[in-house]
């Protein structure tokens, strides 16, 4: 699956604050909620869940929280470089600096699976995260993950 047919230009930000794990979830919960019409807090709640099975900061700084909904009908993505690193508990210790928001559809599991491994092959190449954490704008954030 291309990241192009998840992500637009629009859900890229740079220097994004957090201060913590679950204020990260609450800011792209809040970003997503107005894309996807879908209450903030239910999806603070799902990203909590999931996260709570296992951590979805998958080590180098990069952290890919994810849910599904019933509601959503094909794979919703988010892409932030925040202002600082945040401690995530992430699976190497490292605290996380680059965050993929996925929200995915319920209905197919195949899709779900897709997505998440598009975004973990890119978000693990030493390059490609190098370039991320150089990027001078979102438009340089956009282009580095969908190239």
């Amino acid at each position: 699956m291309d990241i192009k047919a998840f992500l637009s230009t629009s859900g890229v930000a740079i220097n994004v604050a957090a201060h913590d794990k679950a204020g990260l979830l609450k800011e792209l919960a809040s970003r997503a909620a107005v894309a996807l019409d879908l209450p903030a807090d239910l999806l603070v709640q799902e990203l909590a869940k999931r996260d709570e099975l296992g951590s979805t900061g998958i080590g180098n700084g990069v952290s890919i929280p994810h849910a599904r909904f019933r509601e959503v009908t094909k794979p919703f993505g988010l892409l932030v470089r925040l202002a600082k690193p945040i401690a995530f508990d992430a699976v190497d210790g490292q605290p996380v600096d680059l965050a993929f928001l996925l929200v995915l559809p319920a209905a197919s599991q195949l899709e779900q699976l897709n997505a998440l491994a598009a975004v973990a092959r890119k978000l693990r190449e030493p390059a490609v995260l190098q370039r991320l954490r150089r990027a001078a704008t979102e438009q340089d954030l956009y282009r580095t993950v969908i190239e």
